[in-house]
C-alpha cells in the first residue's frame, strides 16, 4: 500500500510505516485515513501474526499536522474529522488480535505519543524523546490520549506531562512506563523486528486474548473481568494451541 503510510508483509510480520519523513511523519487527514486502512489490512491478513509500527526518517511522529490544520477552510471541522479518524485507527490498532510492537526514534509527540500508547510493546532508541505537546500550541489531547496516558503513567505524572509541556528522554520514558525497552539508536530496528518476530512465533491466539483481557479490564467490574477470564482460559484450554504446548511442557 503506497502513500503516506506503507503496509508491507515480511513473512508473518506486518510492517506499518508512517511515511512522511519530510514532515516528521506529522498526521494529516490522508495519513490518518491511510493508517486506519493499513491497520484494517493487518487485522484481516491471516498470514500476519505480529505487527511492527515504525516511522520513516529521523522522527517517529511529530503529532498532528499543524500546517494542514491551519490551511483548512473550516479549521474546526477539519480538526474534528482528523481527530475522529485517527482515533478510530489507533483504537483498531490497540484492538488487533495479534501483538503490536512500536519502534520509536527521534520524537513521539502529541498524537504520535497516542500511537505509542496504542501499541502493546514499545522499543525506543536511546536518543528518542516523548512529549504531550498539545497545550504548547493551545490545543488539548485527542486520539484517546486522555484515557491512555494516565493508565500508562498514573494521573499525577499524566497531568504533569500534559500541563507543563515537559519532554521525556527515553530513559525517563522507560522509568515512567511509557516504553518497555531502550536500546542504542543503531540497534533499534533489529531489536524491534526480533521482538515482533518472537511474539509472532508464539501462541498468537493466547497473546491476542491476553491483550484484550488486560485492555478491557479498565472498563469492567471485577466480576465481569473474572467471568471473562474464566470463560477465555477454558475455551483456549481445549484448543490446539494450548493442547500442543501443554503436552510439550508435560513431556519434558
Amino acid at each position: 500500500m503506497s502513500g503516506p503510510v506503507r503496509y508491507e508483509l515480511d513473512g508473518a510480520l506486518a510492517r506499518i510505516t508512517l511515511d512522511r519523513p519530510a514532515a516528521s511523519n506529522a498526521i494529516d487527514l490522508p495519513t490518518a485515513e491511510a493508517l486506519a486502512a493499513c491497520v484494517g489490512r493487518a487485522g484481516a491478513d491471516t498470514t500476519a501474526r505480529a505487527v511492527l509500527l515504525t516511522g520513516a526518517g529521523r522522527r517517529f511522529c511529530a503529532g498532528g499536522d499543524l500546517a494542514a490544520m491551519a490551511a483548512a477552510a473550516d479549521r474546526g471541522a477539519y480538526v474534528h474529522r482528523l481527530a475522529g479518524t485517527l482515533d478510530r485507527g489507533l483504537r483498531a490498532l490497540a484492538d488487533l488480535p495479534k501483538p503490536v510492537v512500536a519502534a520509536v526514534q527521534g520524537a513521539a509527540a502529541g498524537a504520535g505519543l497516542a500511537a505509542v500508547l496504542s501499541a502493546d510493546v514499545v522499543v525506543a532508541a536511546r536518543s528518542a524523546r516523548f512529549a504531550a505537546a498539545y497545550t504548547a500550541v493551545g490545543l488539548t489531547p485527542d486520539c484517546g490520549f486522555s484515557r491512555l496516558l494516565p493508565r500508562a503513567v498514573g494521573q499525577p505524572r499524566a497531568l504533569h506531562l500534559t500541563l507543563t509541556g515537559r519532554t521525556l528522554t527515553a530513559a525517563e520514558a522507560l522509568e515512567w512506563g511509557l516504553v518497555a525497552e531502550v536500546v542504542d539508536d543503531g540497534d533499534l530496528n533489529a531489536r524491534a523486528e526480533a521482538l515482533a518476530a518472537e511474539l509472532g512465533a508464539g501462541p498468537v491466539r493466547a497473546l491476542g486474548e491476553a491483550k484484550r483481557l488486560l485492555r478491557d479490564s479498565w472498563q469492567r467490574s471485577p466480576e465481569e473481568v473474572a467471568h471473562d477470564e474464566a470463560q477465555t482460559i477454558a475455551t483456549l484450554a481445549t484448543g490446539p494451541e494450548a493442547s500442543q504446548r501443554i503436552d510439550a511442557f508435560l513431556s519434558r
